[in-house]
């Protein structure tokens, strides 16, 4: 199979300044393209809080029948979870980049672990085990949506370009 060949001086790296040593002399700046136009991204910014709220209201209520049959009150259970979970979803989704990135990274790691420590108490499991597994969750979500929030954010919780 064949294959281009690289172009003398390399790609330039997305968030270098010209003459910084990472790029082609002479070569200007690029970010990476932006694949999907704006409409693109309006419409998954509300679909894709939806399909997980849908997805989640499903799992919790599969969880609390625990593999037996399917009946109303199941069914208005998950609807119900589902929308619970959208509105808190949409909420975090406003809220939270306003903040600094530290407290942007704890309100996640408490909505990950509420939404995990709700899912595992429907299995019927004991509450300290319930609560001791959403801990686990939080716990490494924190770090990793820190860690995230702390190399892609200045102190004030602006994104760095």
């Amino acid at each position: 199979m064949a294959h281009a060949a690289p172009a003398p001086g390399g790609m330039p790296r997305p968030g270098l300044a010209p003459g910084s040593g990472g790029e082609a002399p002479g070569s200007a700046v690029h970010r990476p393209p932006d694949v999907f136009d704006a409409r693109t991204h309006q419409i998954a910014r509300v679909a894709v809080p939806v399909v997980l709220a849908l997805v989640y209201g499903y799992w919790a209520a599969a969880n609390r029948r625990s593999g037996g049959p399917i009946t109303g009150w199941n069914v208005l259970f998950g609807f119900v979870t589902a929308i619970v979970f959208a509105v808190v979803c949409f909420g975090m989704l406003t809220v939270a980049p306003r903040l600094r990135r530290e407290m942007h990274a704890v309100m996640w790691t408490v909505f990950a672990g509420c939404a995990f420590g709700f899912l595992y108490s429907q299995t019927g499991e004991s509450i300290i085990r319930s609560v001791g597994m959403s801990l686990a969750v939080a716990a490494v979500t924190f770090v990793v949506f820190f860690y995230r929030y702390y190399t892609h954010e200045d102190a004030v919780g602006h994104r760095i370009r």
